[in-house]
């Protein structure tokens, strides 16, 4: 779901969140509840997450944003899964380059540093006297 739908881990938050009464002048059919978040305002899924449904033991408060926000990232791990080994390739793959980039700079200069210092000079050619 989180790679699914437009807006991804913050739609899903917000979805799991947002439930509420409908605004005066709403009229919501029987079986559907009011959700500002989802497309059309009326959702079959009734409210899953309440404040204290679980409790944590580190005795981190059991709100539903904290349980909506456990939801969410254990729904966006579960759609990448790669992507922390994905993450760690890259900082090492950036870190080589660096060095590359670094050593071939270096090289460079050291190489070219006497062909661009060193001073041509042309001593046209003298005519000869017969």
């Amino acid at each position: 779901m989180i790679k699914a739908r437009h807006g991804g881990a913050d739609y899903v938050f917000s979805l799991l969140t947002g439930y509420q009464d409908p605004p005066a002048g709403v009229e919501i059919r029987e079986g559907l509840n009011f959700n500002p978040y989802f497309p059309g305002g009326a959702i079959g899924m009734a409210r899953v997450l309440y404040d204290g449904l679980v409790e944590y033991e580190d005795g981190t408060p059991a709100t539903t944003s904290q349980m909506a926000k456990d939801v969410v990232v254990f729904l966006s791990w579960a759609a990448e899964p790669e992507m922390d080994e994905r993450k760690k390739m890259g900082m090492k793959a950036l870190a080589l380059l660096g060095v590359l980039t670094g050593l071939s700079i270096y090289l460079k200069r050291h190489k070219w540093a006497g062909l661009k210092t060193r001073k041509i000079l042309y001593n046209p050619p003298t005519p000869k006297n017969h």
